[in-house]
């Protein structure tokens, strides 16, 4: 599907033209159905159309639909962060700022980082994604296709094998590769921040290993490094609790959130520390479109629907259906090209591999188009392009969810 007035440097999943949805179904132009296990890339925790969020926005929209809060604060953005502040499981004081997307959320993040230390200097990991803008560009850890062809790049950034035992590497393997990097790259001492997501999602939800992200928090708190932790997809309940930071028994002191934060409608936020986030002079945050009262409004609905209890449920109940029918296919050798299930909680890949053990990224390929025309949506992720994300809404109904597994199972037995 082309689009002559729309930059052919957008790349494109899934060649339809949706026209509405619900929950955890959608409809494209032509009327067919669809079972959605992409969720906007994660951002539909709550479904298409939450009947919650649809409300506060159609409510907030006859009362307010923008003003820029550096200009004048209003009632959204204060009651926003007082909730979000309050949503976030750490032991100490939190404030922060709403941006318009994670990228953003990131770039600010750095800033504070930098207003903060004095340093300029950042740590990240080998398959990261940060967001698109510049700065984040730098901060992934994947070249094709996100930094190529754009230059010279905002640094220094360097980047560290990111240990899982769903890619193999161990912690013992990342602290050594630290090791040498603190001997021979870069001074510890220059060093502002690491910034690190605790389940990744572009390398194809990879949950990182406990042990190293306690030595990692260690080692931050031992050389005055402060340590950011990327929320943006893992957030908001898509492992089953409110962040995926609380299973590493760590907290973060920037956390950086976005997608699922407003059940569809374009925001983030940098959440943190007070004292940092409080660092940099008057005006040195902010932006005209950053807390939108339509925004702030979904995002407080979204807060009220994501009940501790919620969540938990959601997410063991979406857990243990795609846990089950992934260990009756591997038991049935349903595909040769059948890999690992990686991630945690409700946060889902599915691998496809070759007989030697190598990507089987034509077969991912084969997979979407298949899956498509049977009514499913499914979203690639790895850096080899072999691994399916598993992002249905959290909120979706258990006949739908088997249904949608009942597609991939049937075609996962027609690769070849």
């Amino acid at each position: 599907m082309s689009h002559a007035s729309i930059s052919q440097s957008i790349s494109i999943v899934h060649p339809i033209s949706l026209s509405h949805g619900k929950n955890a179904e959608v409809w494209d132009s032509a009327g067919k159905r669809y079972i959605d296990f992409v969720g906007g890339i994660g951002v539909l925790n709550l479904g298409h159309c939450h009947p919650g969020v649809v409300a506060a926005i159609r409510e907030q929209a006859t009362r307010l639909t923008h003003y820029a809060f550096n200009a004048a604060p209003h009632t959204p953005y204060i009651e926003l962060m007082q909730r979000l502040t309050a949503f976030v499981p750490v032991h100490y004081p939190v404030s922060g700022m709403l941006t318009n997307s994670g990228a953003e959320a990131a770039e600010n993040a750095l800033k504070i980082v930098r207003g903060a230390t004095g340093r300029s200097a950042v740590i990240a990991f080998d398959g990261a994604f940060h967001g698109r803008t510049l700065a984040t560009l730098n901060l992934n850890g994947k070249v094709a296709p996100y930094k190529q062809k754009v230059g010279v790049l905002p640094g220094p950034v360097y980047h560290l094998p990111y240990p899982s035992a769903d890619n193999g590497v161990t912690c013992a393997e990342a602290l050594k590769a630290m090791d040498r990097l603190f001997s021979v790259e870069i001074d510890v001492n220059d060093v502002a921040c690491f910034i690190i997501e605790p389940v990744q999602g572009e390398a194809g939800f990879l949950a990182l290993d406990i042990e190293f992200a306690q030595a990692l928090r260690r080692f931050c708190d031992a050389h005055n490094i402060l340590l950011i932790i990327d929320e943006i997809q893992s957030g908001f309940g898509r492992t089953g609790q409110r962040f995926a930071f609380s299973r590493l028994g760590i907290e973060p002191d920037l956390l950086l959130l976005g997608k699922s934060i407003a059940g569809g409608v374009p925001l983030g936020a940098v959440v943190g520390r007070k004292a940092l986030m409080d660092n940099l002079p008057k005006g040195g945050l902010g932006g005209t479109y950053s807390g939108n009262p339509i925004a702030c409004a979904a995002a407080l609905a979204t807060l009220e629907a994501m009940t501790d209890e919620h969540l938990h449920t959601w997410g063991a109940q979406q857990e243990a259906a795609i846990v089950s029918r992934y260990e009756a296919w591997r038991s049935h050798q349903l595909s040769p090209y059948l890999g690992r299930l990686t991630g945690v909680g409700a946060m889902r890949g599915i691998e496809l591999v070759n007989a030697d053990g190598t990507p089987a990224s034509r077969q991912l390929t084969q997979l979407l188009g298949l899956a498509r025309d049977a009514g499913l949506l499914l979203m690639p992720s790895g850096k080899s392009r072999h691994i399916v994300r598993l992002l249905a809404p959290l909120t979706i109904e258990p006949a739908v969810l088997e249904e949608g597994l009942d597609i991939l199972q049937a075609c996962l037995a027609q690769l070849d």
